[in-house]
């Protein structure tokens, strides 16, 4: 219950939106449109003072200090999700066509199955939307799932991660070597250029040393004469 936890927060201590959100594991534009009365409404205040995850005195420490960061007393109870679709409160799952539209737009490298585990929605309801068959895609308007309150910025950032790294790795592996082969490429051009100029060094030495020696015959036939 991170986003009723930062919303009491919000609302009855004066620490900063960014000693929140990471107390809170949320992104700091979250805290945000909770402070702007966003989103805040849309959740009922949660006392982490009352369910022993905060102290007063801890509180008291992190307005004191807006670099100080909040210790967390006592982990939160956890709850144990069942397989099944994300549950998403009745308020919200109108929004869920703009958030499945955001992601399609703005990742399509995440698959479907990623998106349906996030958002808490189907695959068909994912492909109506992708094709523009769903039955209100004249309604449905791109936005961030965060700001929706549909997922949290660090779910959404790490799901995109995962999915970028599972999309490039070929890439990644074609772009090293190719670095690998410009690379033994430059050393050889450097070595090729190191034995040109040693052996026009030596050429030159070669040269030097010969017109000496012919200017020490010359003076040495001059002083015979």
């Amino acid at each position: 219950m991170p986003h009723a936890t930062a919303s009491w927060l919000v609302d009855s201590t004066a620490l900063t939106f960014e000693q929140i959100a990471e107390f809170c594991g949320l992104h700091i534009l979250e805290v945000q449109a909770m402070a702007d009365d966003l989103a805040g409404a849309k959740y009922t205040g949660r006392d982490p003072v009352h369910s022993g995850e905060l102290t007063q005195l801890e509180i008291e420490r992190g307005q004191a200090n807006p670099e100080y960061r909040l210790k967390m007393q006592r982990a939160p109870l956890s709850i144990n999700r069942t397989k099944g679709p994300r549950y998403t409160p009745v308020s919200k799952r109108q929004d869920k066509p703009d958030g499945i539209a955001w992601i399609l737009r703005h990742h399509p490298e995440i698959s479907d199955a990623q998106i349906g585990k996030l958002i808490g929605t189907t695959r068909n309801t994912i492909a109506a939307i992708r094709d523009r068959s769903h039955w209100n895609i004249s309604n449905i308007n791109p936005k961030d799932p965060v700001t929706l309150g549909l997922c949290s910025q660090r779910e959404l950032d790490s799901l995109v991660a995962k999915a970028a790294k599972r999309s490039g790795v070929e890439e990644e592996d074609h772009s090293d070597s190719r670095l690998g082969s410009d690379r033994d490429a430059l050393i050889e051009e450097l070595r090729a250029e190191r034995q040109a100029q040693g052996r026009v060094a030596a050429e030159a030495a070669q040269e030097a040393e010969a017109a000496a020696w012919l200017a020490q015959r010359r003076a040495e036939g001059r002083s015979d004469s």
